[in-house]
Parts: C-alpha cells; structure tokens; sequence
C-alpha cells in the first residue's frame, strides 16, 4: 500500500478501472506488475520508451466469490481450514469449479473484452490477494493458461472460460494448500482475481512467440565464478515464450545470465552446444494450441523474419566437420543469445530495471518479461511481472573444516551450489538408486515419488531436530517427466533441507541449475540448499557403497513401502555421526564422517 501510494495517482487508478471486469480487487499479480512499471517510469523517463506497452484486463475477485456462491462451493471452501479434510474437501470444490458457470452480465463482459482482443493470442493469469506479496510469493501454485484466442466468436469464448475454471479451480489444488498451510495462511480469506494479456510477440506464418522470454533476480543466490557479483542480478533466458523458464519439464536447457558477467556461462568447461536450448515453445495459431517445437524447425518456418544472429551463433566445428564428410543438410546454429548479450544495450537496461526496482521495493525482486525487436538494432522489453524475491543470503561464514582425510568422505562437490551456508550434523538421508530407479516403469517411478513424499514427512527421531534431512537421487528433482528425474512435488519434500542431484540418469542428461523455476524459486523461499555431483568429475567424491549397504531404515518408518527397498534407501547418518559443510560462496560442498576412521563394508565385493 505506502508503494502504491507512492508512486499511483489518480489517472492510473482510472485507467486500471476503465479495464476491469466484475469489481472487487485485482490481486497481487496485476499490483506488482502495474507497481513495476509506474515505479520505473518515475524513476527514468526514458523507460517509456524502452519499455513495450502492456495490454490488459483485471478481472475482480468479487467475480470469484459470485462463481462460488453460483455453483455451490461457499461452504466447502470455507471447510478447507480444516487441515484434517483439507484435501478431500479441496477435490470436491475443484470438480465444481471445472464445471461452473457465470452470470449473463459477466459473459457479456467476457465477450466485449475479447471483441477487444480480436483473434490476438491472451493469457489468463492468477492474481489472487495473497500472491506475489512480501514473505509468500505462491511461484507456480496456481495455473496460467494461454489462449491462442483463435476459431468463432463462440469457440474463443469457450476457451477462454475454460481457461477462467483452470485457474479458478487452482486455488484448490494440493500444492497451493499445503503452501498455505506451510505459511499458516489457510485461516486468510484467498481471493482469486484474473490477470489477462496479450502475449508480447509477433506471427510468423501461423506461429506465435516472443522472440526472448526471461525471468530475472535482483540477487543471484548462484555465484559459479570469482567474476561474479551476487548484487549485479541474474537473468534466466530462452528464445520463444517463457513457459521453459518456469518449467521443470524435460530434457532441455536455458541460458543463465550473470549481469556481472553475461558471457560466462555455468557450463564452461563442457560443450557449450550440448547445453544450450534446443527446443522453443509457441502458439500454433492453425491448430489453436500451445506447441513445443525444435528450435531448427522454428527458424526454418520463419524465415527470414527472425534477426537470428542476435539469438543464435554459428557452431563453426560442426561447419568444418560437415565440410570434412561432405554433409550438406545441416543447421550449424546454437541458441546462445551472445550478439544480444554483447552488443546490445539489454544487459545493462535489465541491470538497471532490477537495481530500481528492489531500491524501491527496499528487497530483492523477481521479475518476468519478453523482449521482441523493432529492427534490426532496436528492441522492446515488457515487463509482465515482478514480486519480493524470498531470499535469504547467507549470513555467518561457518568457520574452516581443515583437511578431511579421503576416507572420512561419503560425498564431495565443486558445485553447482545454490542456498546459504550449512555447517552441521546429519541426521537421515533418503537415497534413491540410480540404475533400480531407472529400470522402473513411469508408473512405478510416480509411485517412487509418492513414498519420497510420505517420507521426507516421516517423525524424526527424538532429539533430532538439530540434525539435517538430506534428498539424494539421480536426474531433476521435481520434473514432470521421470525419465528425467524422481517427479516429486515441492509440497512433498518441503521438509527437506538439502536436496542433490546426481548427474547419474541416463547419458548425456545431468543436473540443470533450473534457477528461476518454480521449483527453484520454492527451493529458495524454503531456503533449501541445492548440490549437483558429477561423479567422474575430477575432485569430486561420491562412496556409493556408504548409501546402497548401509542398514535401510525404510521398512521401520513405512512398512507397507517394504517393497521398494531396492530403489529407495534410508539411512541414519546419525549413527554414522555425518556432517555436512558448504560454502556456496567458494561453490565447495563436503559430507564426511566426524569419527577419525571410517570403513564402509560393500557387501558386493568380499576382497574389501
């Protein structure tokens, strides 16, 4: 309120008025984006005009009360205080919210909104009253839906109030729920109000996409080179709309930006090619969906209406190599965005939008923005949201550890590192094998997820609260696909402190610093600490025999999961008086026995 104060006067208030649909308040997300732009308009003219003109309609959350009272889920909302029914009672509020319906006067209001809109693609986000507010920022709890807004009239309105029950109907899903009980906000009256844009882009024979999508950090929480200034920000960016920065969904990557340093890359000592993007979402306005497609099969439908040098450098040894072997058919382009890094004024205009804006917010922020050019040399951003980013730097440096003799060690890793420092005992860790892991079926390895929740949530023991619970598995923690990794949500090991990821999947895929996710920006909140290991890497220590024949505690804290005992593997690290130390500043992470000598028996081979 004193920052809406500060920097709203009556014409924006109007101007907010004269878009709204329904009445009531427009929430948390339509507040920070509009708080945004006003606070770097006053700051600096000139972002008037580097800045792109957005384009929306507020839906009021007295628009979401009515739909409640209409199809019958007032008082089944108002049971969800209940954490005992809390869930059973939230599925039955969201099979009513799928199927709703609204007032004429509202449709009619829908329907002037998208005449407005014509056959241009729209999104329709979240923009509840607790989201995107200082200490809970609910990143990705619930649902924005894109509408590619094409077909009749009536076909662009079903879709659009399909996409309206989505999004209603995700203020009673599992995730949002147990993150408001985390927080104890369950008792707070969580209005849902609607935020809906025009997608920033253009259309390029049919297909719709920004030509640079991104998510930024006032603070980077990941400092992988001594060049780097954690108070410069951090930039996460892909090529094609902003769904692969949130997501943690396959296989792919995306280009991490320092602002202090934007040409060094986290990946530096690796093929630079391998871990670039290789895939773009977009909007088939032919089929009136949202697509992911190869980023060659992208450029080759444009044409030549992309500036692709800004986005993509030529590989020149895949040139050479061709040339070698007389190949003729290839498409030597990496997307490595190094023309719009360097010589551009992109780097420094988003250093300086995320340097305004947590001086005015008095914290550091998260945003989410596009940037399209207007030629070949000039280009917009817009800047579609920003929030409090909820984290938490590092406080006292532990003091130093010395030299821990090899054989102590259970677990050592150069990085990447992300979270504050930790100096302390270990009190359980939960292991999954990479190879029983892998041979399992998508189903057994869902239902793998479902044990890690139950648990990561299991009692302690007595006197054990001091001591650290640790999450260890092969691939991404949290995706949605599980050949990639275990496809846990937050909500499940949100009683963890320290999770790893064991580059151990499958070749070729490893650990993702998926900084800017939702799943990472739930890391952060929590201030959970995150370590990859690359086992063959050189300095890197990782004793399998300690996790895979160390007594398995499963069996005694989840009986009926006796069955998994091969894939998941608990382990008292208390009795083997582990500890943990991490410095993310040095990116140095070491897991080792406190007693002078350790021998961990691998029943697998006698001679040891």
């Amino acid at each position: 309120i004193a920052l809406a104060k500060q920097y709203f006067g009556l014409s924006d208030l109007i101007e907010i008025g004269k878009r709204m649909i329904g009445t009531g308040l427009i929430g948390g997300k339509s507040a920070g984006m509009l708080l945004a732009r006003a606070i770097l308009r006053k700051d600096d003219p000139r972002w008037q005009e580097r800045m792109g003109a957005h384009d929306s309609f507020y839906i009021g959350s007295d628009v979401f009360y009515t739909y409640l009272i209409r199809n019958g889920c007032w008082w089944v909302r108002r049971r969800l205080k209940n954490p005992e029914s809390l869930f059973d009672t939230a599925q039955a509020a969201r099979q009513r919210l799928l199927l709703g319906t609204f007032p004429d006067d509202i449709l009619a209001q829908f329907t002037s909104m998208l005449s407005y809109f014509g056959q241009s693609p729209i999104i329709v986000r979240s923009s509840s009253l607790l989201e995107d507010a200082y200490g809970n920022s609910f990143s990705g709890k619930y649902e924005s839906v894109f509408c590619a807004n094409q077909g009749t009239p009536q076909e662009r309105l079903d879709n659009f109030i399909a996409a309206i029950r989505t999004v209603y109907a995700s203020a009673m899903n599992q995730d949002a729920l147990s993150y408001r009980a985390h927080w104890g906000l369950l008792d707070k009256d969580e209005q849902m109000a609607l935020l809906v844009q025009r997608v920033s882009g253009s259309s390029y024979h049919g297909l719709f996409f920004p030509q640079v999508a991104g998510v930024g950090f006032s603070y980077n929480p990941y400092v992988w080179s001594p060049e780097i200034d954690p108070k410069a920000g951090v930039l996460r960016v892909v090529f094609g709309l902003g769904t692969r920065d949130v997501d943690r969904s396959d296989d792919d990557y995306t280009r991490i930006v320092s602002l202090s340093a934007p040409q060094r890359q986290p990946n530096t000592a690796e093929s630079t090619a391998h871990y670039s993007q290789h895939k773009a979402d977009v909007l088939d306005l032919r089929e009136n969906r949202l697509l992911p497609m190869e980023f060659r099969a992208v450029i080759d439908h444009a044409g030549n209406e992309l500036p692709l040098e800004q986005f993509a450098s030529r590989d020149e040894e895949m040139v050479h190599r061709a040339e070698e072997l007389s190949v003729k058919d290839i498409f030597p382009w990496v997307v490595s965005f190094k023309k719009f890094l360097s010589e551009t004024t992109f780097v420094d205009d988003m250093r300086s939008m995320l340097s305004t804006l947590e001086a005015a917010y008095r914290h550091p922020v998260d945003i989410e923005f596009t940037a399209n050019f207007i030629n070949d040399h000039q280009f917009r951003i817009n800047l579609v949201q920003c929030r409090p980013f909820q984290v938490r730097k590092s406080g006292v440096v532990p003091d130093e550890i010395g030299d821990i003799e090899e054989g102590r060690v259970v677990l050592k890793s150069g990085g990447p590192i992300i979270g504050n420092n930790v100096s302390s005992p270990v009190d359980r860790i939960i292991y999954v094998s990479p190879e029983a892991y892998s041979s399992l079926s998508p189903q057994q390895q869902y239902g793998v997820a479902r044990i890690i929740g139950k648990l990561a949530r299991a009692p302690r023991r007595p006197g054990a609260s001091s001591g650290l619970q640790m999450l260890i598995g092969p691939g991404r923690w949290g995706t949605s696909t599980p050949s990639l990794g275990v496809p846990v949500t937050f909500a499940e090991i949100d009683h963890v402190q320290v999770l790893v990821e064991l580059s151990m999947m499958h070749e070729g895929l490893v650990p993702d610093i998926s900084l800017g996710t939702h799943f990472f920006n739930d890391l952060v909140e929590m201030d959970m600490l995150y370590m990859a290991v690359y086992p063959d890497r050189s300095g890197t220590i990782f004793k399998r025999e300690c996790f895979e024949t160390h007594p398995n505690r499963l069996g005694i804290l989840l009986p009926e999961a006796v069955v998994w005992e091969t894939v998941i593997r608990v382990i008292d690290a208390a009795e083997l008086r582990l500890f943990l130390h991490v410095d993310p500043l040095l990116q140095n992470g070491i897991c080792f026995s406190i007693e002078q000598s350790i021998l961990f028996h691998d029943s697998r081979n006698p001679a040891q």
